[in-house]
């Protein structure tokens, strides 16, 4: 076992990961930026080296200062925690070659994951479902009706050179084929000077729902159900829960199989998620792979009584999984509060925090990093807390979060707390009928 780890991040998951660590009798060292000497992770890690300046850039994405700091304090393993540098394969690679674990993927996983084209035919290959669609660049105008036929309708049209939705067109029927392939193609050449396309099968009314894995060195995985992840804002996830209320079991059988044969095909060592869409007919398809441990990952550790970060470092010190696969007992959500205006666009809103309490009470876990007169940061994710509660069932998990919610004060600042208290009363939340396009239509009150 790792004698000394030092925690490559900040905030709340560098304290989340040093509790851990003193239980499993681990010292710890931090690392900060300049603007978080004040960080509770700083107070709490048996040592501390300040990295650099408030910028990323200069302090917890600049590896050159995190490996010095982990050679002058002996640090025998780095946990990279998410975000910033958890993902880069470069980051696992110089530790490796300096002879300091990484508490992740290795680099060949990273790249291999990281790459959605690599990534999507190592699951096919493994039998993992994956949405279906062109091979590569469609032919022809021929060539792409017969394709559509193939996939089935509605299907979307990308341009190959595509972004910010030019050159995307969504096709209901054969007849608006042609005329989607004509103005589709002219825009992409005018945007981009390249008409190519290609085809993806259109999911209708997806949720996004990940399959928390743990795969040990001997490529053995097994897996830990299921989160909802569904409402999100531009892709960032608001609010997750588990079990997810579209769920069936038999539903979650197959998920859990599909993603221990994506875990098992790329020999997975480390805790991860497979990242799924699922359709309206809960038919599923496999999106992408996440290397590192997740925001959202307590949810999964009150609903089975497993902790996570523990059995990371397990596993990187070479520790075998027991391979039992894991089944909710209870139900758990999880509201991530950030510093911003619901108000105002989610607008972030750093400062100082003149008075903070948090809640508490039975089945109430709050992961946070903030306290009463500290400064938040205008450099950094904005995400200052996370609101968990754990009940018998879904109804009591949310008027858990419900009283949660109102008793937790954040003044100084605005914050995403009132956001949670209308999505907690919101009729189609309550009844679990959500998809990741619920807060298109959702307006604050």
């Amino acid at each position: 076992m790792f004698k000394k780890i030092l925690i490559a991040n900040r905030g709340e998951i560098a304290l989340r990961i040093i509790r851990t660590c003193k239980e499993m009798g681990i010292k710890t060292v931090a690392v900060y930026s300049k603007a978080d000497a004040e960080s509770l992770h700083v107070r709490f890690a048996d040592e501390a080296v300040c990295i650099g300046p408030a910028s990323s850039a200069e302090s917890y994405l600049k590896i050159p200062n995190i490996i010095a700091a982990a050679e002058i304090t002996n640090a025998d393993a780095i946990h990279p925690g998410y975000g910033f540098l958890a993902e880069n394969s470069n980051f696992s690679k110089i530790c490796a070659e300096n002879g300091i674990k990484f508490i992740g993927a290795s680099p060949k996983m990273i790249d291999g994951m990281g790459d959605k084209a690599s990534a999507k035919e190592t699951m096919k290959k493994a039998g993992v479902p994956t949405i279906p669609g062109s091979k590569g660049l469609i032919k022809d105008f021929a060539d792409c009706k017969k394709l559509a036929k193939e996939i089935g309708y509605p299907i979307m049209l990308k341009a190959t050179a595509g972004g910010g939705g030019k050159g995307m067109r969504l096709v209901w029927e054969e007849e608006n084929l042609k005329d989607s392939w004509d103005s589709a193609r002219q825009e992409s050449k005018a945007a981009f000077g390249n008409d190519g396309m290609y085809m993806e099968k259109f999911i209708e009314d997806p949720r996004h729902i990940e399959i928390q894995i743990i795969g040990d060195y001997k490529g053995k995985a097994s897996h830990l159900s299921e989160r909802d992840c569904s409402i999100q804002r531009r892709h960032q996830k608001l609010a997750e829960e588990t079990p997810s209320p579209f769920m069936t079991n038999k539903l979650r059988k197959e998920m859990g199989e599909a993603a221990i044969k994506a875990a098992e095909a790329v020999t997975y060592e480390g805790v991860g998620t497979v990242e799924f869409l699922v359709d309206k007919h809960r038919d599923f398809y496999f999106m992408e792979m996440n290397t590192r441990i997740q925001v959202e990952h307590p949810i999964t550790e009150e609903v089975v009584d497993f902790d996570l970060i523990r059995e990371q470092i397990k596993v990187a010190a070479g520790i075998e999984i027991s391979g039992k696969n894991y089944m909710p007992q209870l139900h758990a959500i999880e509201c991530r509060i950030n510093a911003e205006d619901p108000y105002n666009g989610f607008r972030p809103c750093p400062g100082m925090i003149t008075a903070f309490h948090s809640p508490g009470g039975h089945g109430i876990r709050i992961d946070t990093h903030v306290y009463a007169n500290y400064m938040i940061p205008p450099y950094y994710d904005s995400m200052i807390a996370k609101v968990i509660t754990v009940a018998q069932t879904r109804e009591e998990a949310i008027s858990k979060m419900e009283r949660a919610l109102d008793e937790f004060i954040i003044e100084g600042i605005k914050t995403t707390i009132p956001f949670h208290q209308q999505l907690m009363k919101n009729k189609d939340f309550r009844n679990g009928n959500y998809t990741t396009k619920f807060m298109e239509t959702f307006e604050m009150k």
